[in-house]
């Protein structure tokens, strides 16, 4: 495979310099990329958005929760997408609570689901509720529910 791709880079360059230049080398004869290719990036790549469930005036509700608990965890505009910016907030609160220990980066992964069933339980558990949900990092139904209920209050009034 190495070889192959040697000889190919090779050949290009050829082209290219025959064609007057190493810059038209890489761009006027590069093949776009195939549909597998362009799935597998797609697959990697973090979604902009991740509301776990909530509509947009709940994930506006935890915007604001989160703005409210300190500047620290001012997660930008309260816009009802919780995009990067509110989950680094999250992981944040997350982290200072003792719950998340990875990066802040504002990827929903299973280090942040995890901080979040641990955060709903410790305010489940403030209220006097019965979540007790797996700290599993699996966002899944028994925690979108738990997300939904815990944000039905009204933080931004």
């Amino acid at each position: 495979m190495r070889a192959l791709t040697k000889a190919l880079v090779s050949v290009t360059a050829a082209v290219g310099i025959a064609a007057g230049g190493l810059a038209t080398a890489g761009t006027a004869t590069a093949a776009p990329a195939s549909a597998q290719q362009q799935a597998a990036s797609a697959e990697v790549a973090p979604l902009a958005v991740v509301n776990l469930g909530l509509n947009t005036t709940r994930a506006k509700h935890w915007q604001c929760y989160l703005r409210n608990v300190g500047a620290t965890y001012n997660p930008g505009t309260i816009d009802g997408q919780l995009g990067t910016n509110s989950w680094k907030a999250a992981q944040r609160l997350f982290r200072d609570l003792g719950y998340y220990d990875d990066s802040i980066a504002g990827i929903v992964g299973r280090s942040t689901i995890k901080g979040l069933q641990s955060f709903l339980n410790w305010i489940d558990d403030y209220t006097g509720g019965n979540y007790n949900l797996a700290v599993d990092g699996v966002a899944g139904p028994a925690t979108k529910d738990a997300f939904w209920d815990f944000n039905g209050p009204n933080f931004c009034a």
